[in-house]
Protein backbone atom coordinates (compact mmCIF):
# COMPACT_ATOMS: atom_id res chain seq x y z
CA UNK A 1 0.00 0.00 0.00
CA UNK A 2 1.50 3.43 -0.92
CA UNK A 3 1.88 6.09 1.62
CA UNK A 4 -0.40 8.23 0.13
CA UNK A 5 -3.58 5.50 0.08
CA UNK A 6 -1.46 4.76 4.54
CA UNK A 7 -2.60 8.00 4.93
CA UNK A 8 -5.69 8.26 3.46
CA UNK A 9 -7.21 5.15 5.25
CA UNK A 10 -5.51 6.37 8.81
CA UNK A 11 -7.25 9.87 8.00
CA UNK A 12 -10.60 7.87 7.14
CA UNK A 13 -10.38 5.55 10.35
CA UNK A 14 -9.81 8.46 12.62
CA UNK A 15 -12.22 10.56 11.27
CA UNK A 16 -14.84 7.92 11.47
CA UNK A 17 -13.94 7.19 15.53
CA UNK A 18 -14.33 10.84 16.00
CA UNK A 19 -17.92 11.43 14.38
CA UNK A 20 -18.45 8.16 16.43
CA UNK A 21 -16.94 9.23 19.62
CA UNK A 22 -18.24 12.73 19.89
CA UNK A 23 -20.95 13.29 17.26
CA UNK A 24 -22.88 10.19 18.31
CA UNK A 25 -24.34 12.14 22.11
CA UNK A 26 -25.94 14.85 19.55
CA UNK A 27 -27.54 12.43 17.58
CA UNK A 28 -31.53 12.84 17.44
CA UNK A 29 -33.40 11.50 20.92
CA UNK A 30 -36.16 11.31 18.48
CA UNK A 31 -37.73 8.04 16.88
CA UNK A 32 -36.57 6.64 13.89
CA UNK A 33 -39.12 6.27 10.64
CA UNK A 34 -40.50 2.99 12.08
CA UNK A 35 -40.81 4.02 15.48
CA UNK A 36 -42.40 7.05 14.78
CA UNK A 37 -44.92 5.83 11.80
CA UNK A 38 -46.01 3.17 14.57
CA UNK A 39 -46.92 5.74 16.83
CA UNK A 40 -49.07 7.66 13.86
CA UNK A 41 -50.53 4.23 13.11
CA UNK A 42 -51.57 3.82 16.83
CA UNK A 43 -49.28 0.33 17.16
CA UNK A 44 -46.34 2.22 18.33
CA UNK A 45 -46.84 1.06 22.18
CA UNK A 46 -47.23 -2.90 20.94
CA UNK A 47 -43.37 -3.15 20.70
CA UNK A 48 -41.48 -5.33 22.40
CA UNK A 49 -37.67 -5.34 23.44
CA UNK A 50 -35.47 -7.31 21.38
CA UNK A 51 -33.76 -10.75 21.80
CA UNK A 52 -30.70 -8.09 22.00
CA UNK A 53 -31.71 -5.73 24.29
CA UNK A 54 -29.85 -6.65 27.28
CA UNK A 55 -26.63 -6.98 25.64
CA UNK A 56 -23.66 -4.59 26.09
CA UNK A 57 -24.45 -1.92 23.44
CA UNK A 58 -27.95 -2.06 23.35
CA UNK A 59 -29.61 1.30 22.99
CA UNK A 60 -26.55 3.43 21.21
CA UNK A 61 -25.19 3.09 25.24
CA UNK A 62 -21.99 0.96 26.65
CA UNK A 63 -23.50 -1.14 29.83
CA UNK A 64 -21.95 -0.36 32.96
CA UNK A 65 -21.39 3.27 31.96
CA UNK A 66 -23.01 5.68 33.38
CA UNK A 67 -22.10 9.03 32.08
CA UNK A 68 -24.36 9.37 29.21
CA UNK A 69 -22.19 11.34 27.11
CA UNK A 70 -19.08 8.68 27.86
CA UNK A 71 -21.60 5.55 27.21
CA UNK A 72 -22.63 6.71 24.18
CA UNK A 73 -19.18 7.90 22.59
CA UNK A 74 -17.68 4.78 23.70
CA UNK A 75 -20.67 2.46 22.22
CA UNK A 76 -19.98 4.43 18.58
CA UNK A 77 -16.15 3.48 18.77
CA UNK A 78 -16.82 0.36 19.38
CA UNK A 79 -18.97 0.06 16.75
CA UNK A 80 -16.69 2.02 14.23
CA UNK A 81 -14.02 -0.58 15.55
CA UNK A 82 -16.10 -3.22 14.96
CA UNK A 83 -17.00 -3.16 11.49
CA UNK A 84 -13.57 -1.81 10.57
CA UNK A 85 -12.21 -5.22 11.61
CA UNK A 86 -15.01 -7.53 10.30
CA UNK A 87 -14.34 -5.68 6.86
CA UNK A 88 -10.73 -5.97 7.50
CA UNK A 89 -11.11 -9.59 7.80
CA UNK A 90 -13.37 -9.90 4.58
CA UNK A 91 -11.25 -8.47 2.47
CA UNK A 92 -7.74 -10.69 3.63
CA UNK A 93 -10.22 -13.93 2.96
CA UNK A 94 -11.28 -12.55 -0.84
CA UNK A 95 -7.50 -11.43 -1.36
CA UNK A 96 -5.94 -14.66 -0.53
CA UNK A 97 -8.95 -16.42 -2.94
CA UNK A 98 -7.96 -14.34 -5.64
CA UNK A 99 -3.98 -14.92 -5.35
CA UNK A 100 -3.60 -16.92 -8.25
CA UNK A 101 -0.20 -17.92 -6.52
CA UNK A 102 -2.84 -20.08 -4.29
CA UNK A 103 -4.65 -21.26 -7.21
CA UNK A 104 -2.05 -22.50 -9.45
CA UNK A 105 -1.99 -19.59 -11.94
CA UNK A 106 0.96 -18.61 -11.87
CA UNK A 107 2.88 -17.08 -15.39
Amino acid sequence: MSTRTRTFVLVGVLVALLIAGVGSYYASASPDGLESTAAAQGFGDTARDSATAGSPLAGYSTAGVDDARLSSGLAGVVGVVLVLALASGLVLVVRRRRDPATHGLQD
